[in-house]
C-alpha cells in the first residue's frame, strides 16, 4: 500500500495534510511554535514516522513524541522544563542518551536531523557531544 503524501498547502488553496497539523498541534502543545521549525524538518519528521509505523499511517501518540524531540532540540533544556516540567525534560535527555548508543532509532534520527538542520541549541550539542559528519 502506498502511504499516503504530505502536504504543507499552496497559497493557503490546498490545506496542509493531516500528518503535518498533527505535529503542529503536539510541538503547540508542547511550547513549541511550529513557525520556528523549518517545513522541510517537519516533512522528514512525519516521513520518519510514516517509515517507522507499523500500518498505514502513524499512531496518533507517535507525533507526540516525535514533537518532544523537535521541541527540546529547538528550546533547549531549561526552556522546556520551565513549559513541561523537570519530568519530562528528563524524559527526553534518556531519550536522548539511548539515542546515542542505539543510533538507527528514531529518535537518534530526530537528533541527526536537527543536528544538520541547525535548529537545534548549541547548549544541547555541548551537553550530549553531538556531531555529524557534516558538522
Amino acid at each position: 500500500m502506498a502511504r499516503q503524501r504530505s502536504s504543507i498547502g499552496f497559497f493557503g488553496r490546498f490545506g496542509r495534510s493531516r500528518d503535518l497539523r498533527q505535529l503542529d498541534e503536539a510541538l503547540r502543545a508542547l511550547d513549541a511554535h511550529p513557525t520556528t521549525i523549518a517545513e522541510a524538518v517537519k516533512l522528514t519528521t512525519v516521513n520518519l514516522l510514516k517509515d517507522q509505523a507499523i500500518g498505514a499511517e502513524p499512531a496518533p501518540q507517535a507525533y507526540r513524541v516525535a514533537a518532544e524531540m523537535l521541541a527540546y532540540c529547538v528550546t533547549g533544556a531549561e526552556p522546556f522544563a520551565q513549559a513541561n516540567g523537570p519530568a519530562l525534560k528528563d524524559s527526553v535527555e534518556r531519550r536522548i542518551e539511548a539515542a546515542i548508543a542505539a543510533e538507527d532509532s528514531l529518535d537518534a534520527q530526530l537528533v541527526l536531523l536537527a543536528l544538520q538542520a541547525r535548529i537545534i541549541q548549541p547548549s544541547i550539542v555541548q551537553k550530549f557531544e553531538l556531531e555529524s559528519a557534516e558538522s
